[in-house]
């Protein structure tokens, strides 16, 4: 029996800003359960200019603010036809386009959440069906509006016992007795981005820098002091939250960048281990540009006693913007795509704005 396939696009900017991600995929249903394939998937490296209007717009006023919003939709829209035209895709075969966004904002417990790139502008410039804005419903119905990825672990990525994403930060998920939980654990390269770029690089490739460093004790304890770590899910990070409680911990502490990089490195490291020590031992999958970090990976697996799955390249690179993808699948569909046992909301959500005529 032939299984009818819905192909669509997801779109994913990270905080971390190593790109726009743009994977074309495939859903179809098989024993009542969904079934998916990345077809094809790369990343766009932003211009300087694009990268530090991303990572300054929160500073921007109303005007400023806006006009990039719209300009970033239609770069957006634009990156998508050139993947469209570059990859020989018919785009009369796309059901439709689910774009994250760039996340600017995500003040949760103010009911502030917000990702740039406007829905109708990507639309405007692909004419494909778009839906975006896959966080603010849940925020009013007093969630997190995040995490979202885990609607795709559950169902997408259920023979693993956890799934870990290290990207600008590190979440986790897990089915439980309650349903779905998950949360962010700590800020990973958000952070580790931040130190590196103080003495020019980009980032710490593979960790080489971190590794050749030393673990300054002081430091360590006054991060892993930090309030947030004690709370219980849902609950939810942002760039705020690091501006507020790691970036002062850090400015304030006259030692070298390796030094800081390794007790960074080990921050995070014990930060996850203590999120996943009070589970059986089992296999985690492991994806998101933190994998890369060859040096992290190594430490994390010294302390923790799961086996750390590290999948194919493009689960690692482009699971975000594949579940991106399946969200919008599951809102054409008219299915749950954001859970409550996730966010805290007050019920669960069939999220996401749709432009389409």
């Amino acid at each position: 029996m032939t299984k009818k396939k819905t192909y669509c696009i997801g779109v994913m900017s990270g905080t971390s800003l190593d790109g726009l991600d743009i994977a074309l995929c495939s859903f179809w249903e098989e024993d009542n359960k969904p079934k998916f394939e990345i077809i094809e998937a790369e990343t766009v490296n932003y211009s300087n200019d694009w990268y530090f209007k991303l990572l300054y717009m929160h500073y921007f006023y109303a005007y400023q603010f806006s006009l990039l919003n719209n300009q970033y939709g239609q770069f957006i829209g634009k990156q998508v036809n050139s993947f469209i035209e570059k990859h020989r895709i018919n785009k009369k075969d796309i059901a439709f386009i689910a774009s994250h966004g760039h996340t600017v904002f995500h003040t949760p417990d103010k009911n502030i959440t917000v990702q740039v790139g406007d829905g109708s502008a990507i639309y405007a410039e692909t004419g494909i069906k778009t839906i975006y804005d896959f966080r603010r419903l849940d925020i009013y119905r007093g969630g997190q509006g995040a995490p979202l990825v885990p609607i795709g672990d559950h169902l997408l990525f259920s023979n693993y016992e956890l799934c870990l994403n290290l990207g600008g930060f590190a979440n986790i998920s897990y089915a439980s007795d309650n349903g779905r939980i998950a949360y962010d654990i700590v800020p990973v390269n958000i952070v580790l981005n931040g130190i590196a770029q103080s003495v020019g690089l980009k980032y710490d490739a593979e960790g080489e820098k971190a590794s050749r460093g030393h673990t300054n004790e002081e430091l360590l304890e006054r991060l892993n002091l930090l309030e947030y770590y004690t709370k219980k899910p849902p609950k939810s990070l942002g760039r705020e939250w690091v501006e507020q409680n790691i970036n002062p911990l850090i400015e304030v502490n006259d030692i070298n960048v390796k030094d800081m990089l390794r007790t960074y490195v080990e921050h995070i490291c014990i930060q996850i281990n203590n999120a996943v020590s009070k589970f059986p031992k089992g296999k985690i999958l492991v994806t998101g540009g933190g994998t890369y970090n060859t040096f992290l990976i190594n430490r994390l697996q010294e302390l923790c006693k799961h086996e750390l799955v590290i999948p194919e390249k493009n689960i690692i690179e482009y699971k975000e913007a594949l579940i991106f993808a399946f969200l919008g699948y599951l809102k054409t569909t008219s299915r749950v795509n954001t859970l409550a046992s996730v966010t805290g909301a007050i019920c669960d959500s069939i999220s996401g704005i749709v432009i389409e005529e």
